[in-house]
């Protein structure tokens, strides 16, 4: 089968080109790169559009989010449909839903997006949904944190920190944080792939674990011996003077994707434990 992959030298689409290379034929597009205008698709069945403008703590102008994962996104899965492609797989993201929740967030659940980045990626799955017909199918892809060997920001710096301090006051958070590790992510993808599924599905792992369990999972495959202690002091400060960061650590974000994998006949081929052993002996490498 003959794939198009944009974001092909990021994160996921390194790690999918790794690992299923062999089952496609994988062509690549840089929309930072190559010419739009010279992109043929007419001898491509499926699309897999993964690059993107993320996330950012310190946010990015609205122009430019909407530049990135609208527009360029629209104009690819137009030439896409025109062009007889069967297949179009986006990548999207939980922030589609809004912000940190008590409620677990499933495939049915309203989007009410609070920041650019979340409302750039509703209106591309929204302008998506329009184009699909019974000849060209569309995917949607809802994912938490994703991560693994070569992950940024804010695990990366985790990682870092549970490495060089053996003391940490973040023992005893209850929150309970969804992530996918990036094997069952590109499982999915792959899933859908061979299903020729569409619709909207959540990727994630099969628990969800809370900030101290995670760091104590992080610290065990590290071999570090590790203590939590809770200083509720130390999470009021943190609130006050980052309240971003607060969230991520103290607050819940949960997603439930049962109905994914009933659909997909789908289920994770990686534990969140093996996942966060795999991202920590590719880190070594």
């Amino acid at each position: 089968m003959k794939l198009l992959l944009t974001g092909s030298s990021g994160f996921v689409g390194s790690y999918f080109r790794k690992a299923y290379g062999r089952e496609y034929k994988i062509e690549s597009f840089s929309f930072r790169t190559d010419d739009f205008d010279k992109l043929s698709l007419g001898h491509i069945e499926v699309v897999v559009h993964l690059s993107a403008l993320v996330h950012k703590m310190g946010g990015a102008s609205k122009e430019e989010y909407y530049r990135v994962n609208f527009s360029n996104t629209l104009s690819l899965a137009k030439k896409a449909k025109s062009s007889g492609v069967k297949q179009f797989i986006f990548m999207s993201t939980v922030k589609v839903y809004g912000e940190e929740s008590e409620e677990a967030y499933c495939e049915n659940t309203p989007c009410f997006p609070q920041d650019d980045y979340g409302k750039s990626k509703l209106a591309a799955e929204e302008a998506l949904l329009e184009l699909e017909d019974e000849n060209f199918r569309v995917a949607i892809i809802r994912t938490p944190i994703v991560y693994g060997a070569g992950v940024k920001a804010n695990i990366l710096s985790l990682v870092n920190l549970i490495q060089k301090v053996p003391v940490l006051p973040l023992g005893n958070i209850k929150n309970r944080r969804s992530m996918v590790y990036i094997g069952n992510l590109c499982a999915i993808i792959h899933q859908i792939i061979l299903t020729k599924n569409s619709g909207v599905f959540l990727a994630s792992d099969d628990e969800a674990l809370s900030t101290s369990q995670f760091i104590e999972l992080i610290a065990k495959a590290l071999e570090k011996k590790i203590v939590l202690i809770s200083l509720p002091l130390f999470s009021k400060a943190v609130q006050k003077i980052r309240p971003a960061f607060y969230k991520r650590l103290y607050l819940s974000l949960e997603v439930d994707n049962s109905l994914t994998k009933e659909r997909l006949a789908f289920s994770n081929p990686y534990t969140t434990k093996e996942g966060v052993e795999a991202m920590i002996k590719g880190m070594k490498k």
